[in-house]
């Protein structure tokens, strides 16, 4: 029996990036769905520092992410099925 060991290794690496990008993903979802805190920032006006994006934004942004992770997944069980 012979084991392609460049083919194995080609095939843990992409598995491993479509793992963790699939995680990353879901996490910036996560994040972007994420009420804000209402820390004060360092002149007492309670923004930060940061500059506020409409909430609808995060939310499309979350499910943005949330569609590719689902593409990643749903084509990784097409090629296992295929």
């Amino acid at each position: 029996m012979h084991i392609d060991w460049a083919t194995l290794g080609a095939i843990a690496v992409v598995a491993a990036a479509a793992a963790l990008t699939t995680v990353l993903l879901v996490a910036f979802a996560i994040v972007e769905l994420s009420p804000r805190s209402g820390r004060p920032g360092i002149d007492g006006s309670g923004d930060g520092g940061a500059t506020r994006a409409h909430p609808a934004v995060g939310t499309a942004l979350a499910v943005l992410s949330l569609v590719a992770a689902g593409l990643i997944v749903s084509y990784g069980l097409y090629l296992i099925l295929a």
